[in-house]
């Protein structure tokens, strides 16, 4: 097998401001696989947060193209999966360029093989089931109420269902104010609230009662993380389900939190691939804490791998391409509010421009 990086720049539609950053861009290296004239493709982008930088995963990839080589065909590198010591988000990225190469190679889209892997479905069984499809999240980042209640509005108009709000202005009222701005554009919306650990648990006690009257959903990582125990206990007194995702990275880490908190985030780039996903999800089946999909801002071929897990969550926030200014892959939708796997063989997304390569 050859694997070949690529380096793109994808630019966000609009600036994307959270409680403790504001996004403009970020870089997406791309992996590639090639094998008896089919090729697999998988992403993975830079994060601040996560201390991945584009020269770190360019390095890593370059290893980790170097360690396929000593498999024979990409069936078997799947099966053992070497993850070494890298970081999840280059694993995850390994993963779904060889499920998308696997596919291709048998006839069979990615969420075909994850039923397989997983003892659900054999992928030859008739009546197989069918792609998964989901109602996403949209987010709205921290934005004046008056622009925000267009966002809304928009994005019902749209189709959109499901509004993620990004809460942790200096001003708790400002945050208020957007919600009930965009309550109000998009009535019929489901509402959830993200202020990504920007709250003490004094102040998320006091402003998750307010939250509870504007009819919001659940919210996410509402205090710091690194204190899952206080998550856990503010959870015990919220009137919102909270759900944990910065405190929730690993499968240790949910497993602690399983039945405690009412749901957790789970982003392939975190964990470390659909398998893992698939491992938490297994974990946390019937505790009480429900799963939610989540992701980094990317490109469709760095989300399709947890839209072909779609079905399997409770909330979708999968809409990380939506919020860039030029996709430069297609392939499972989402302008209306719902994105969709394909049946197509692998993970059924293709380019629609070239960037930068590199060989590994």
């Amino acid at each position: 097998m050859k694997a070949t990086l690529r380096t793109v720049r994808l630019a966000l539609a609009e600036p994307l401001r959270i409680s403790r950053s504001t996004m403009t861009a970020r870089d997406a290296v791309w992996f590639t696989v090639e094998h008896e004239g089919l090729t697999g493709h998988g992403e993975t982008v830079t994060s601040v947060y996560y201390g991945l930088n584009t020269a770190e995963l360019e390095r890593q990839l370059y290893e980790a193209g170097l360690d396929l080589g000593h498999f024979g065909d990409p069936e078997s590198a799947l099966r053992e999966r070497p993850a070494g010591n890298r970081p999840p988000a280059v694993t995850a990225a390994v993963e779904a360029a060889l499920l998308d190469l696997c596919g291709k190679r048998s006839g069979l889209p990615v969420h075909r093989l994850l039923d397989a892997k997983s003892a659900r479905t054999a992928p030859s069984t008739p009546g197989a089931p069918s792609a998964p499809s989901a109602r996403t999240a949209r987010t709205i980042g921290i934005v004046p109420a008056q622009r925000a209640a267009v966002q809304a509005r928009s994005l019902a108009d749209s189709g959109f269902t499901v509004i993620k709000v990004k809460a942790g202005a200096p001003d708790p009222e400002d945050d208020l104010d957007r919600v009930r701005a965009i309550a109000s554009a998009a009535p019929r919306a489901r509402l959830l609230l993200d202020p990504n650990g920007a709250w003490t648990s004094a102040e998320a006690l006091q402003l998750l009662p307010r939250y509870a009257e504007l009819d919001v959903e659940a919210v996410e990582q509402p205090v710091a993380p690194g204190d899952p125990e206080a998550l856990a206990r503010l959870a015990e007194r919220s009137p919102l389900p909270l759900i944990a995702d910065e405190d929730a990275v690993t499968y240790e880490d949910v497993r602690r939190l399983a039945g405690r908190v009412h749901g957790v985030n789970v982003k392939l780039a975190k964990c470390g691939g659909p398998y893992e996903a698939l491992r938490i999800a297994e974990l946390i089946e019937g505790s009480g804490t429900e799963l939610m999909l989540g992701c980094l801002t990317a490109s469709t071929l760095g989300l399709a791998p947890a839209v072909h897990l779609a079905d399997r969550a409770r909330w979708a926030d999968l809409d990380g391409h939506l919020l860039l200014a030029d996709d430069p892959w297609t392939g499972i939708g989402g302008a209306d509010g719902v994105v969709r796997a394909s049946e197509l063989p692998g993970l059924g997304v293709r380019e629609r421009r070239v960037g930068r390569e590199d060989a590994a």
